[in-house]
């Protein structure tokens, strides 16, 4: 759930992008970004976490941007740069070996998994999967831009279609392996049994 609590602010954006300002659509996510950000500092007491530091300074910046420039961005150029930012924090994460499931794993799984390498490695992949799912957005949001003939229903369908998947792979992947495990315990005993 803190996962996709996270992406509160982009979903904000979209909701809010049709309608309202641009500046006003960026900055709104922005403070999102931040009340969430101090919502997990200040009342959880919890670190703060990269996506979240990374969205505030995603929106507060291209707000920014918009603002000190008057750009006439359209929708679908602003939805690039927002799924573009996203998809570089994300692989930012991945980078550094902090990848950005890491942290919403770290409070929901015993600590003594915490450091492990394998817990790392599973987080790995659940990142790298979001990342594609931000990278096929991005894809969308570019082809929406420059071939503006192409139907909206396309870029919506790709967008959705991504982060479906991401979130049922989120849940899907750690529950296999966790299976997986049980199964090869098991059968150690079941063995000894015989």
């Amino acid at each position: 759930m803190g996962i996709l609590l996270s992406f509160a602010p982009f979903v904000l954006y979209a909701l809010m992008s049709r309608s309202a300002p641009l500046t006003v659509s960026l900055f709104s996510a922005a403070a999102v970004a931040l009340a969430l950000l101090l919502r997990d500092r200040l009342i959880r007491h919890r670190a703060p976490k990269l996506l979240e530091i990374g969205t505030v300074l995603l929106f507060g910046g291209l707000g920014l941007y918009v603002l000190l420039t008057g750009g006439a961005w359209s929708i679908p150029e602003v939805r690039l740069a927002v799924d573009g930012g996203l998809l570089l924090i994300v692989l930012f994460t991945m980078l550094i070996r902090q990848p950005f499931t890491l942290q919403y794993a770290r409070e929901q799984a015993p600590k003594e998994f915490h450091d492990s390498p394998k817990f790392l490695a599973v987080n790995q992949v659940l990142t790298a999967v979001w990342a594609l799912a931000f990278a096929l957005m991005t894809g969308a949001d570019l082809i929406m831009a420059r071939l503006p003939q192409v139907p909206l229903a396309v870029g919506i369908a790709i967008t959705v279609g991504a982060l479906a998947g991401a979130a049922w792979f989120t849940g899907w992947y750690p529950s296999r392996l966790r299976r997986a495990a049980e199964l090869s315990r098991a059968a150690p005993a079941q063995t000894r049994a015989r």
